[in-house]
C-alpha cells in the first residue's frame, strides 16, 4: 500500500509540475491572424518595390522566450502580380500568382516588452528567418486556334523552352521554393491578453521565376513546333502590340542576373493562450 502512496504522490507532483509549466508556456504564447497586401518584385514591374499590391492573410503563433526576444511561426496566402513594364513595353508579358508561405523567424524587440506587464507596452522589433512558398503563375490568353480565352498555367508550357529541345539546357523550375522573411514592426498591448502590431516584411527568394520571367527568347516557330501554338503564344506576346513582330532567339526577355521577391505589408491581432485556455488550468488546480 505504500508503495501504491508513492506512486501517487509522485503522480501528483509530476502534474502540479507540468500545470505549472503549461501556465508559464500559456502566459508566454499568443496566437491571432494577420490581414494586409502582398506585392511583387521582379522583372515584370522594374523591380520596383511598390508594385500592384493585392490582399494577403494569415494566421500566426508567437512563444515570447523573454522581453526581447520571441520566435514565431507564419502561415500566410496572397496574389502576388505584373505585367508590361514601360521601358520594355512591346514585351507585353503579364502575369498573377497565389502565393502560400509557411515561415519560422524570430523577433528582437527594440524596448522591453512584455504581455505581463503594463510598464512595457510598445516596441518597434525587427525579424528574419526561414520559410517555404508555393507558387503558380498564370497568363490569360486567348487561344488564336480556338479563340477561347482562359487563364493557362505558365510552368507547364515551358515558355523559355525548359523541357523542350528547343533549350536542351534549360529545366523546368520549381513552384516550392524556399525564402528569406526579414522587416520591421511596431507592437502594442492595450491589456496583458491581446497584442497589436504593424509590420512591413520582404521575402527574398532563390527563383527567378515567380512571373514565368527569367531569361532569353527562344525560336518562337520552333518553340511552337515542339510545344504548341499556345506555348509559343504565351512566350512571346510582343505581336499583340505590334502586329506581325517577333523577338529574336537570343534576345533578352528578363534579367536573370536577379532573383524575384515578394512583400508583405500587415496588421496582426494576437490573443494571450493563457486568456483562452488558462482557465482550464486553474479549475483543475482549484479542484485539487
Amino acid at each position: 500500500m505504500s508503495k501504491v502512496k508513492t506512486h501517487i504522490a509522485f503522480l501528483f507532483l509530476l502534474l502540479a509540475a507540468l500545470s505549472a509549466r503549461a501556465q508559464m508556456w500559456l502566459g508566454k504564447s499568443d496566437i491571432g491572424f494577420t490581414i494586409g497586401g502582398m506585392n511583387y518584385i521582379g522583372d515584370l514591374n522594374n523591380q520596383s518595390m511598390f508594385g500592384t499590391v493585392n490582399l494577403a492573410y494569415g494566421g500566426m503563433y508567437r512563444l515570447n522566450f523573454d522581453e526581447r526576444w520571441s520566435m514565431r511561426i507564419d502561415i500566410d496566402y496572397g496574389h502576388v502580380e505584373g505585367g508590361n513594364p514601360d521601358y520594355i513595353a512591346r514585351r507585353n508579358l503579364s502575369f498573377h500568382s497565389y502565393i502560400f508561405e509557411g515561415a519560422l523567424r524570430a523577433e528582437f524587440n527594440f524596448f522591453p516588452f512584455s504581455m505581463r506587464d503594463d510598464h512595457y507596452v510598445w516596441t518597434p522589433y525587427i525579424f528574419a528567418g526561414l520559410g517555404f512558398f508555393a507558387y503558380n503563375p498564370k497568363a490569360y490568353f486567348t487561344d488564336p486556334l480556338s479563340g477561347e480565352s482562359d487563364w493557362y498555367e505558365l510552368q507547364p508550357l515551358g515558355t523559355e523552352g525548359q523541357g523542350s529541345p528547343v533549350a536542351p539546357d534549360r529545366t523546368p523550375y520549381t513552384l516550392k521554393q524556399l525564402a528569406m522573411p526579414f522587416g520591421i514592426g511596431f507592437k502594442y498591448h492595450p491589456s496583458k491578453s491581446f497584442t497589436l502590431s504593424v509590420e512591413y516584411g520582404f521575402r527574398k527568394t532563390w527563383t527567378d521565376y515567380i512571373d514565368d520571367v527569367s531569361t532569353t527568347y527562344v525560336d518562337n516557330e520552333q518553340l511552337a513546333y515542339y510545344m504548341g501554338e499556345i506555348t509559343a503564344g504565351l512566350a512571346d506576346r510582343s505581336s499583340e502590340v505590334e502586329p506581325g513582330y517577333v523577338n529574336a532567339a537570343g534576345m533578352k526577355r528578363g534579367d536573370d542576373s536577379l532573383d524575384d521577391w515578394f512583400a508583405y505589408f500587415n496588421v496582426s491581432f494576437t490573443v494571450s493562450l493563457d486568456f483562452i485556455f488558462g482557465w482550464m488550468l486553474k479549475k483543475k488546480c482549484d479542484n485539487k
